[in-house]
């Protein structure tokens, strides 16, 4: 049965659902909790995606994307969510507001706005809608922990009330919130300081599915999908890290990213931003290079945990997936979604990568705290959701 999401006694946010195994879970509404009134849906996205990939800043889109996941966490933690639901999206992030959130989350967002576009020369639209609209709309929205190790996890959202929140807040100016300097908290947990990942089985498979029908219908069609595509390839075994072993640092850091570490804190303090991600990554590489451990750092393990902790297989109203597959795989996965798409089913968007890309989130490295988001090369998250609109049109 459904929970309702809603407050604790004490005004806190009460905990979410938790999922653990996501090809058995994932789809299935028993495992999320329905969000009720006074809930709001976060939504932050780059402009003009396209051009920025077109000229080589793929890679500063995914950062921006990250960025935007950093600071909503933060946020969100202040105002009592432990865990908080957010989710990356390959050039923007969602997240679930609980209600009296909805003002502290909107003047974040106003500075992340601003930060993007003036620091990072990324330009980004970001606004928040409530649930009751949705609702009153027909719209469900559904929200789940995905469980990835040690109290870390991911956001998860069913049901088709997050696309049509996306699509207001980019179509409706008026729901945007003004771009203004601010405090971003959770910013400088941020940095991307490993190699793009070879595909080692064939191709990365970038995929997003939306069902057609909205509701229990809708949700019943991701979970047989589901189960079909498992029949194709287990997505576990199709992890576009594996299990890390192919993770290797980058040296010397690229300038880029450096540049962009180095913007994520006040400019008086970018000079030592650069040296410590300079230091850090060396003290890595080197670690790496020579088998060593420092404390209680292991880089083998570190990798290892890496991968497992990468948001390769979420949920965002529909199913979405970075997958390392064969050829055969991807073909057989097409054609399975053609046949849902003549049924009336679903619609879908898919993109091809070479490699996959990591943008990192490390709260606290001692404690175990962090967690990775991983893309297509190229922004292969985003060229999927193009294919879909141009072949589709518009949700909701």
């Amino acid at each position: 049965m459904l929970r309702r999401g809603g407050l604790s006694p004490v005004g806190a946010p009460a905990p979410l659902p938790v999922i653990r195994d996501f090809a058995a879970e994932a789809t299935d509404p028993g495992h999320y909790a329905e969000l009720g009134p006074g809930w709001s849906i976060a939504s932050a996205d780059v402009i003009g995606s396209t051009g920025l990939a077109t000229t080589g800043r793929d890679r500063d889109v995914n950062f921006v994307a990250g960025a935007a996941v950093a600071v909503l966490s933060e946020v969100l933690r202040t105002l009592g969510m432990e865990d908080p639901c957010v989710q990356f999206g390959g050039d923007g992030a969602i997240a679930a507001v609980p209600p009296g959130g909805r003002a502290d989350v909107e003047a974040a967002l106003s500075a992340l706005v601003h930060w993007s576009t003036v620091e990072m020369g990324v330009p980004m639209l970001a606004g928040v809608v409530g649930v009751d609209e949705l609702n009153a709309s027909g719209l469900d929205v559904r929200v789940a922990l995905q469980d990835v190790g040690n109290g870390n996890s991911f956001g998860l959202f069913l049901g088709s009330g997050v696309a049509v929140a996306e699509r207001w807040i980019k179509e409706q100016p008026a729901r945007q919130v003004t771009p203004r300097p601010g405090p971003l908290p959770g910013l400088e947990t941020l940095s991307c300081r490993w190699h793009p990942v070879p595909a080692s089985r064939g191709t990365i498979l970038c995929v997003i599915v939306d069902p057609v029908a909205r509701g229990t219908a809708g949700v019943a069609t991701l979970m047989g999908l589901q189960a079909e595509i498992e029949a194709v390839v287990p997505t576990m075994d199709a992890a576009p890290l594996g299990r890390g072993e192919r993770l290797a640092p980058r040296w010397p850091p690229s300038l880029r990213s450096l540049r962009a570490e180095a913007r994520t804190v006040p400019k008086g303090r970018r000079v030592w931003k650069l040296l410590s991600a300079l230091g850090k990554s060396l003290a890595l590489v080197t670690l790496d290079t020579l088998g060593s451990r420092l404390g209680t750092f292991d880089p083998s393990v570190y990798r290892r945990v890496l991968a497992e902790r990468s948001d390769y297989r979420k949920a965002a109203g529909g199913t979405r997936f970075v997958l390392d597959v064969t050829e055969a795989e991807a073909t057989a996965i097409e054609a399975l979604l053609e046949r849902r798409v003549a049924e009336g089913a679903i619609r879908y968007g898919m993109a091809r990568a070479d490699a996959t890309t990591i943008t990192c989130l490390v709260g606290d490295l001692a404690a175990d705290r962090h967690v990775h988001f991983v893309d297509g090369a190229g922004i292969g998250l985003w060229r999927a959701s193009v294919m879909l609109k141009e072949r589709f049109g518009k949700v909701g």
